[in-house]
């Protein structure tokens, strides 16, 4: 079968399109058929090497993330059979033979149900941000209905999710994005207000939002620049998640104190397996009911990997990137 490997750590010039024989699942594993895998800015820091939370052996597919068919399972798997139409999220699987692919194999428990009103490419759109939007929102955050969430970066793949989770479990939210067109974005998916973080000032249109309040959860996409005004308009026992940062900065943590504020990290690799089941359980009925619909921005066939790894580090993408595998049967 098709697939991207790497031999190396090194820029994406090490993605190499290969011919290798297809992977076999064994007991509790199904392998799938992809349709499209999602690309990931961890995937960047995997192939450049001393990425904190993963590193492979080689020869090494990518990817966690792809949306396809069953196509084997292994003994022991009862939950899926051969043709359901799934999603695959395996970054905490024990074992995953990558993404980049034609077909992988992993874990069963990182493989659930793709409803009919939800594409293949769609499906290959949530694995690693969705889980970690919920993450944030539910196993950090502990976001409660009738709380207001502000999403920085609502428009990208993992705030778009953010949004949708939020409003689903019945939160007020307000989004950021940086263009006309990405704000449209945004409100199209569910926000109740959205702010162009590119206005000087722009927070301050929150206290009129929210009738002269503040916000109760902060989803932090570029801590290093938002986390002082974050801490300004947080209501009392707020909490900022910090998704995102590239910097250092200097603030003052008196700043925490009269709110008695929160502010967590997050990386969805720290995530207990029972959480991460959780989420993966929660999102597949979200889709199913209606409360979540993935948004593709853009799409690369396989043979482009290498461009897509330097584009989703160098854009300032709307919605989650993929790669196209193979046409629909």
């Amino acid at each position: 079968m098709k697939a991207i490997q790497m031999s190396s750590f090194g820029g994406p010039e090490v993605l190499k399109l290969a011919e290798i024989e297809e992977p076999v699942p064994a007991e509790n594993e199904v392998r799938v058929k992809l349709y499209y895998a999602g690309v990931n800015p961890a995937e960047t820091y995997i192939r450049a090497g001393g990425y904190a939370f993963f590193t492979p052996e080689f020869p090494y597919v990518p990817g966690f993330d792809g949306a396809g068919v069953v196509d084997k399972v292994g003994p022991g798997v009862t939950r899926l059979k051969m043709g359901d139409r799934v999603f695959v999220a395996s970054n905490l699987a024990k074992r995953k033979t990558g993404t980049y692919a034609e077909k992988v194999v992993c874990d069963a428990e990182a493989v659930h149900k793709l409803p009919e009103s939800i594409s293949f490419e769609q499906g290959a759109a949530l694995g690693v941000p969705v889980t970690a939007a919920y993450r944030a929102l539910f196993h950090r955050a502990h976001l409660k209905p009738g709380e207001t969430v502000l999403v920085h970066g609502a428009s990208g793949g993992v705030g778009i999710l953010a949004v949708q989770l939020a409003k689903y479990a019945g939160a007020q939210v307000i989004g950021t994005a940086g263009t006309e067109e990405s704000m449209e974005l945004v409100k199209k998916f569910g926000a109740d207000a959205v702010l162009n973080h590119n206005q000087t000032g722009y927070l301050e249109q929150i206290s009129a939002i929210t009738d002269g309040g503040g916000v109760d959860v902060v989803i932090e996409m570029l801590a290093n620049v938002n986390l002082e005004e974050d801490l300004k308009m947080l209501n009392k026992y707020g909490r900022i998640v910090v998704i995102g940062n590239r910097g250092s900065l200097d603030f003052n943590p008196r700043l925490t104190m009269a709110k008695e504020a929160d502010i967590l990290g997050m990386a969805v690799w720290n995530a207990p397996m029972d959480e991460f089941n959780e989420s993966l359980t929660a999102i597949e009925a979200a889709l199913k009911n209606g409360g979540l619909q993935p948004f593709v921005g853009t799409i690369l066939p396989l043979e482009e990997a290498a461009q897509a790894q330097i584009q989703i580090l160098n854009s300032k993408a709307k919605g989650k990137m993929v790669l196209k595998i193979a046409d629909e049967d």
